[in-house]
């Protein structure tokens, strides 16, 4: 087992960060770690790379202890924080070498920077110093210097921060493949980039877990609903969407464009159009909506978006 995880606590004076939290992780996974902002996810993240102590429960990686072998773990993991720290007057190949040398020695550092160089995509920038980087390349040197000692854990916190499409592909792409291989843990905000990537979702709220599986799974929870996308010629009346006979509730998701949630049983398209005709609107679009993972988020955390 990669990473093992056995009832951590995190106490912050009487503030319970993490409440008896327990997970195993295996090689060859990339695991998404959600939840809303304070739900625990980078103490969490912090904890396991030895940045924090626990304050009850134990952790290992690949079965060092992060209390009592903290050097043996950290030789293990690769680290990418959410506020990616970097020293900004160094050069960025500079930066790279500095950071393989605090990990290994001798003639192998400079072959391990170009392939990192290489495989991040910061060929054309690696003469450049850090400060007078973009956002986007900037967070592919955090994820070059987390990568660099090719560790069996790599935790990445909003790795595909500040990325343009182009790039954001590029890193899940490099991720997928790093996770063929390594452990990969993932904190993101980005569903879509959980549902691309992620093979397994932990959704940690309040500082315990409230899910933990397989990816296509946790997004048949929501299959007991079924869901249609409307779009409307001109604006509906939320009220009067809402009191169609069938719909638990409705979701706002653009200029004159609808969701309408029902039970599964329910087929709300010959009421819709009758709807449509009394309320003198004109139907643009109808298709049925597949249940997503941001829907199952937003019920186990209580953070309903519908109105």
């Amino acid at each position: 087992m990669s990473v093992k995880v056995s009832n951590i606590t995190k106490l912050y004076g009487q503030q319970k960060a993490l409440d008896d939290v327990s997970f195993e992780i295996g090689s060859g996974q990339v695991v998404g770690f959600l939840g809303p902002n304070g739900a625990g996810k980078s103490t969490m993240m912090k904890i396991i790379s030895c940045y924090i102590p626990q304050s009850m429960g134990s952790v290992t990686v690949k079965g060092f202890d992060t209390v009592e072998d903290s050097l043996e773990v950290r030789k293990r993991v690769g680290y990418l924080p959410e506020h990616n720290p970097l020293y900004l007057d160094m050069y960025v190949r500079e930066y790279l070498s500095f950071v393989a040398g605090i990990h290994m020695s001798g003639k192998g550092i400079p072959k391990r920077v170009d392939e990192m160089i290489e495989v991040t995509g910061l060929g054309p920038e690696q003469h450049k110093k850090i400060g007078a980087l973009s956002k986007g390349y900037r967070q592919r040197v955090g994820l070059a210097q987390a990568m660099i000692h090719n560790p069996d854990v790599l935790i990445l916190d909003e790795p595909t921060s500040g990325l343009d499409p182009n790039q954001l592909l590029d890193i899940r792409k490099l991720i997928t493949a790093i996770g063929k291989e390594k452990t990969v843990i993932l904190s993101t905000h980005i569903m879509q980039e959980v549902e691309a990537i992620c093979d397994r979702v932990i959704i940690i709220n309040k500082g315990q877990i409230v899910a933990d599986d397989r990816t296509d799974r946790l997004q048949q929870l929501t299959a007991r609903e079924s869901v249609l996308e409307i779009e409307f010629e001109s604006p509906a009346s939320l009220y009067g969407l809402q009191g169609i006979a069938g719909v638990i509730r409705v979701k706002e998701v653009g200029k004159c464009k609808y969701l309408l949630f029902a039970s599964s049983e329910t087929d709300l398209r010959s009421t819709l159009f009758e709807y449509a005709v009394q309320a003198q609107l004109k139907i643009l679009t109808m298709q049925r909506s597949e249940s997503s993972l941001e829907e199952v988020f937003h019920k186990l955390t209580g953070k309903s978006k519908s109105t």
